[in-house]
């Protein structure tokens, strides 16, 4: 057995300079540090606790979005201001994984999950998975064609959301880093975010005032507790039935949540109906890796964008998102 000493800073600070020390990490849920763990593949000395740290709290209204990194999954995605202003997080959380762990998973550690693959999750990290129907089809490196699991990281990417991120050191401070800068695809490291050691993520920001025309489909196996084979985020900035902006990312698809610039472009300025949706989506197959078993994830992938724009038009036209309470 792997012992580890478990410690509990109650400041900020603290909490950053402990878990910079060599073999030290940061737990919160324990969804993921306790599995990986488990398996042999997270070795680590120290656990630093965050739990006592003041890191939660929601703010959703029509012009911005604050989430406190430790806010539960659950908590997040049934919240009435997310669910009526960014329908497309609330519906990204409530899908993800299964009730038990949407109630101790937290927004940081979400984001921060590994892959599921022998690269990622083995104590050997020579070993690699077999060609796979779940492969990434972009974003496929010699290391890696794992797609990234989460969510809630691909609906933030399609907000063009911002992470605050705090370091140990007075000199760190604080900054703030996009979503799209904070992942990279995988090198010889397996590592696929920006954080330097001891960093933490202490909040999740959006400012999208047309983030209520949004909307999260996610394509799996089966029903619940599944990651996904394919899902797609959209959110649209319409006058009357015109798109004057359109964003779209994907998960299941790229071994980082993926963005497609040409297809938002193609959407701009014209009309949101099915027939522009398809012709958008023609392009989505763009710098596209594949092979025999995970081909079918290019027309699934444009099934899904379009499924997931229908469904905001959708929403559009019955009024008001309903909220949960």
């Amino acid at each position: 057995m792997n012992n580890f000493v478990l410690t509990r800073p109650t400041g900020l600070a603290d909490c950053t300079a402990a878990a910079a020390q060599p073999g030290a990490s940061f737990i919160a849920g324990g969804t993921t540090v306790l599995d990986l763990w488990k398996l042999g593949a997270y070795p680590t000395t120290q656990l630093v606790d965050l739990n006592g740290l003041n890191l939660r709290g929601i703010r959703a209204g029509p012009d911005a979005l604050r989430l406190g990194a430790l806010e539960r999954m659950n908590a997040v995605g049934e919240h009435a201001g997310v669910a009526t202003y960014y329908p497309v997080i609330s519906q990204a959380l409530l899908l993800s994984a299964s009730p038990q762990i949407r109630n101790m998973g937290t927004m940081g550690g979400n984001l921060l999950q590994r892959p599921r693959s022998l690269t990622y999750r083995n104590p050997d990290p020579h070993r690699h998975d077999g060609p796979s129907r779940f492969d990434a089809i972009f974003g496929v490196t010699p290391h890696s064609r794992a797609p990234h699991p989460s969510d809630l990281a691909v609906a933030l990417l399609a907000l063009d959301a911002s992470l605050r991120i705090v370091g140990p050191g007075r000199a760190a401070g604080e900054r703030t880093l996009k979503i799209s800068e904070f992942y990279r695809v995988p090198s010889d490291s397996l590592k696929f975010d920006s954080l330097q050691p001891g960093e933490l993520i202490t909040a999740v920001e959006a400012r999208v005032p047309f983030a209520r025309h949004s909307a999260y489909v996610k394509i799996r196996d089966r029903a619940s507790y599944q990651f996904a084979v394919v899902s797609a985020a959209v959110v649209l900035d319409l006058d009357g039935s015109t798109i004057r902006e359109a964003r779209i990312a994907a998960g299941g698809v790229g071994t980082i949540p993926w963005r497609f610039p040409a297809a938002e472009a193609a959407l701009a300025g014209r009309p949101a109906t099915p027939e522009s949706f398809r012709a958008a989506v023609a392009v989505m197959d763009r710098d596209a890796v594949t092979h025999p078993h995970n081909a079918f994830k290019v027309d699934l992938l444009r099934r899904t964008t379009v499924r997931a724009l229908q469904q905001v038009v959708a929403q559009e036209n019955a009024g008001p998102t309903s909220a949960h309470t």
